[in-house]
């Protein structure tokens, strides 16, 4: 009679092995593994099954919904000469706005400022164009011989503007007035002050000149010219 009903058992058990597999499916171990993380909220099957297909498709940017309208220049960063520009560079690249432009001028401002002082001229290749980059390494290089050292803090930008905008073929050409104030200090090898003085500061105002081709992928600006107004 014990027999009977370990006979009875192993019938009922291999028939829920038989159905659960049934149910469930059986996995041979060449099958592949799913990635879902189910505390992610977000099911990366089908991405993981196509890159599995073809590793070397590289995907296109997803920053469609970074783009920007182009918008009216405001009348406190744009002079009224530039606005007609400002509209032609933004049909060609638009994302581009002149509070982010201006922004991005700023700092390239303030890191020219330092280099220069410094004579780091490595920063300075990375920001300038050639021909402006020559220009600084003469005055960098006149200061060493001369055994010079120049000490400019910038205190602050009181106003940057873009005076004048224009887009030639895919070239975008953004002049900026800058209005700063800085502190500019030249000493000999002696320590002596040749000109400027630690607690003079100085108002002075530049002209400087972005360009960057509106079909590249390089985000960047260099500076391609630089002046002071008379």
């Amino acid at each position: 009679m014990q027999n009977l009903d370990i006979i009875i058992f192993a019938v009922i058990a291999a028939f829920l092995v038989f159905r659960l597999r049934d149910v469930l499916g059986k996995r041979t171990g060449h099958q592949n593994q799913s990635k879902f993380d189910p505390f992610n909220g977000n099911d990366n099957r089908q991405e993981d099954e196509l890159q599995e297909e073809d590793s070397n498709v590289i995907p296109l940017p997803q920053n469609q919904d970074q783009i920007v309208e182009p918008v009216e220049p405001q009348v406190s960063d744009v002079e009224e000469s530039a606005k007609s520009g400002i509209r032609a560079i933004q049909a060609a690249d638009r994302s581009f706005t002149p509070d982010s432009f201006l922004g991005g001028a700023e700092g390239a401002f303030g890191m020219v400022v330092e280099a220069f002082s410094k004579g780091d001229e490595n920063m300075l290749k990375g920001l300038l164009s050639k021909e402006v980059f020559a220009g600084f390494k003469a005055a960098i290089d006149d200061r060493n011989a001369n055994d010079q050292t120049l000490g400019t803090t910038l205190v602050g930008i009181v106003k940057s503007s873009i005076s004048q905008a224009e887009l030639e073929g895919k070239m975008a050409l953004v002049t900026v007035k800058f209005v700063s104030e800085q502190i500019s200090v030249l000493k000999n090898t002696e320590g002596a002050i040749i000109d400027g003085h630690p607690s003079d500061i100085v108002k002075v105002t530049d002209l400087w000149t972005f360009a960057r081709n509106t079909s590249s992928r390089d985000p960047n600006w260099t500076l391609i010219a630089n002046q002071t107004p008379e």
